[in-house]
């Protein structure tokens, strides 16, 4: 395994129509946010970016440089983690509500 690869993709929604987007390594990530809109760029987005850096550096692990990215996407609403989960209590068939 490349020691820049994810152990588990960012899943990436960009919209309710869109493909989700599966970000699987470092490089893809950096790639990612060079391509944000600059005027949106701010603090969450500066520290995932660092955090990409220093792991192409080899200065942190990929799955730090992931933790980061995944939060830079959370906040900016884009984490696709609507994982179905059954709610206490219900039956499994009507179980499963998006987490958004």
């Amino acid at each position: 395994m490349n020691r820049l690869q994810f152990f588990t993709p960012v899943r990436i929604a960009r919209g309710h129509r869109e493909p989700v987007e599966e970000i699987d390594n470092v490089s893809e990530a950096m790639t990612f946010l060079r391509h944000w809109p600059k005027g949106r760029r701010g603090p969450v987005y500066q520290c995932a970016l660092n955090c990409c850096a220093a792991a192409l550096a080899g200065q942190m692990s990929a799955e730090e440089a992931r933790k980061a990215f995944k939060g830079f996407a959370r906040i900016t609403r884009l984490l696709d983690d609507d994982i179905a989960l059954p709610i206490r209590g219900e039956r499994m068939d009507s179980a499963y509500t998006p987490r958004r």
